[in-house]
């Protein structure tokens, strides 16, 4: 089976659930006019999935894409320091959304859902939006923060699949690998 995801954290979860795996990378552009939060955390899911199964046509391809959004704007990956503490300015005391699309191809047959969890920031202050910026943490994650590390202390509750957060939602996953024949925690 292959991991079309260089995130560690996926790389972590999937490792947890006995499935023996390798990481490839697609390397395909994560760009698209969608402006859907649920359908493009999907697409570029199936992006980055088809792109590798191309490559290994008879080898189990899984890929995830996560899609932060709030009030209607998609936050990505912030670019630098400021623009992370502008999105936790922007996710401050607010309810946002997070979408992670999961799709696996196997022998050319493709499945797929995605996973919808809000996420609720406490009332966070100047300091803290700074110095959290400042570590770097946030800005390899979609809405520029890691709820696994460091960046739960932004959060004041989570409704719904946590692993979800994290990148990689874990029931979603192991229905969808279960459903492709891989045999998930020994079943």
């Amino acid at each position: 089976m292959i991991l079309a995801s260089g995130s560690p954290r996926r790389r972590e979860l999937l490792g947890n659930l006995g499935v023996p795996f390798r990481v490839l990378v697609s390397g395909e552009a994560e760009d698209s006019p969608e402006r859907d939060p649920e359908r493009l955390a999907g697409e570029l899911a199936g992006l980055k999935a088809r792109a590798v199964a191309r490559q290994h046509p008879q080898t189990v391809v899984i890929a995830a894409d996560t899609v932060v959004a709030t009030g209607g704007e998609l936050l990505g990956k912030p670019e630098d320091e400021a623009e992370n503490a502008a999105f936790l300015h922007r996710l401050s005391g607010q309810t946002h959304q997070v979408y992670t699309g999961v799709t696996v191809i196997v022998a050319g047959q493709e499945t797929g859902g995605v996973e919808r969890t809000d996420v609720t920031f406490r009332s966070l202050t100047d300091a803290e939006i700074h110095h959290y910026a400042r570590t770097g943490e946030g800005l390899d994650k979609a809405g520029g923060y890691g709820i696994q590390a460091l960046g739960m202390a932004l959060v004041a509750r989570v409704d719904g699949d946590y692993s979800n957060v994290v990148g990689f939602p874990l029931g979603l996953v192991i229905r969808l690998l279960r459903g492709a024949g891989v045999t998930v925690w020994g079943e």
